[in-house]
């Protein structure tokens, strides 16, 4: 079930909304937890499953490590739950890729890998990565087993962050799931943010995706240079917003019902190197790889060799898990390769030059690993990389810039760049300070003037993407498929 879909906006989350927070934390847990399972079981039936044993099992360990702490047993008890969660991983997102590969090695015969089709449950790489730090963090003392299984399936199974994220700690939420608190205050910032997650989602990133499907589904001998651009910046735009709109209605829906879910993006357009790119984007993903595979390989406290081998092996793993073909391997390694170079001398001369030079190359790398991203297969990855860098085969008489380049996808072009470099804050803030120093602090008319604008633009903004889901047709979001 989508969240931008009828069914979710006006049935259940609503019911969940009233439920949740009517009802005490013990009771609210057990309603949030059956409603978890049915929000799952709605868009995947039978591969509930997975995530029920998901749960159950990581709890079962979860307590085993606990009691047995100080013990070998609890190794081998933490080994076996990182071996389930991972062999859950492998089998229904990795197993066709692996199969395909040996087959075209000829390590497995036609006949044999014929017929080989396993659907890949939504949100697995999601919920297993939770439950790895669950049972990980148990190991290591900074969370506790014994809040009980109602407790520990729910921080996996949670519906609002369970397909695509935030991915959650549970020595984060624990006290959350616990006891919290409902505020009309915690509740209001909630809704809002979920109603600019559906507006970044409906009214920007959609629109800018359907341009770049249409410039990405052209033959590779008919590209042109501006038109690369063009869909290399639609896609650009719409990854962030579709993914960063998905978060915002995620931390909304946990504000809403009284969880305070982690920040998973902090405008990462405005960046001046891929280190700083990393902080600012996918953050809880950044940081669980840092926490659960580049520390435990060493980190950096170990020779410059052994840095730079860990960098690859933790971004080699992050773009396979976006995915199991080839072209995420190449974007994770790429990122990796560029991360070990601004570690070097020659990095440090671009450091040392005007801030808008890193910008400019941190936004050239992001833009052509995007492109590795985005296009179906590998080979037609590097003709449009090629075309984007003034290598392209194409006359601009069939296929030009022009055909697709509307007004509409020109003032979405405007709005989503202002909005990915963060220009609305800033307006805000001047506007609040102008205030402060027209009015003074004290005077309350204004106050109320700002409370009332910004119900004005919820208003809109729904409105505007109710309109866009009434009208438009079926468009999950970017990160379900990973």
């Amino acid at each position: 079930m989508l969240f931008i879909e009828p069914t979710f906006l006006f049935i259940f989350l609503p019911v969940v909304l009233f439920t949740g927070v009517i009802l005490r934390p013990g009771a609210a847990n057990i309603f949030l937890l059956a409603a978890s399972f049915v929000f799952y079981y709605i868009g995947e039936k039978q591969f509930v499953i997975a995530l029920f044993s998901c749960a159950v099992i990581n709890y079962i360990v979860g307590l085993a490590i606990g009691r047995s702490r100080g013990r070998k047993s609890a190794s081998w008890y933490l080994a076996g739950g990182i071996v389930f969660n991972l062999g859950l991983l492998v089998y229904f997102k990795y197993s066709v890729f692996f199969i395909d590969n040996l087959r075209s090695m000829g390590v497995v015969s036609e006949t044999g890998a014929a017929g080989i089709d396993i659907h890949m449950p939504l949100g697995i790489s999601f919920f297993t990565f939770q439950a790895i730090s669950y049972i990980v963090d148990i190991a290591n003392r900074r969370a506790e087993s014994k809040s009980g299984i109602t407790a520990a399936s729910l921080y996996i199974t949670l519906f609002p962050q369970l397909i695509a994220g935030p991915i959650v700690r549970y020595r984060d939420l624990a006290s959350q799931i616990l006891s919290r608190r409902i505020s009309v205050e915690g509740f209001s910032y909630g809704a809002f943010r979920f109603v600019m997650g559906m507006g970044k989602k409906k009214i920007i990133a959609d629109p800018l995706g359907g341009c770049a499907d249409k410039i990405f589904g052209i033959p590779p001998e008919h590209l042109t240079t501006p038109l690369a651009w063009l869909g290399i910046s639609c896609y650009t735009l719409q990854i962030y917003f579709d993914f960063s709109g998905y978060s915002d209605m995620a931390i909304g829906i946990g504000r809403m019902l009284g969880f305070r879910f982690p920040e998973n993006f902090n405008y990462p357009y405005i960046s001046r190197s891929l280190r700083e790119f990393w902080r600012r984007w996918h953050i809880t993903l950044s940081s669980w790889f840092r926490d659960y595979v580049y520390v435990p390989l060493g980190g950096n406290k170990n020779s410059t060799f052994r840095t730079y081998l860990n960098l690859i092996v933790v971004f080699a793993l992050c773009g396979l898990w976006h995915g199991a073909e080839w072209k995420f391997l190449a974007w994770g390694l790429c990122h990796g390769a560029f991360l070990i170079l601004e570690r070097t001398k020659a990095f440090r001369f671009l450091e040392s030059r005007a801030w808008r030079l890193g910008h400019l190359y941190t936004l050239v790398v992001v833009m052509s690993g995007w492109a590795l991203f985005r296009a179906d297969t590998f080979s037609y990855a590097i003709s449009f990389l090629g075309a984007m860098f003034g290598f392209a085969d194409g006359d601009g008489i069939v296929f030009n810039a022009g055909l697709y380049l509307n007004n509409e996808i020109i003032l979405l072009s405007i709005a989503g760049w202002l909005g990915a470099f963060g220009v609305a804050p800033m307006v805000a803030s001047l506007i609040k300070k102008a205030g402060a120093g027209l009015f003074g602090k004290e005077i309350i008319a204004f106050h109320y003037g700002i409370a009332v604008a910004k119900l004005a633009v919820i208003v809109l903004v729904f409105i505007a993407s109710a309109m866009r889901i009434a009208s438009g047709t079926y468009s999950p979001f970017l990160y379900f498929r990973f």
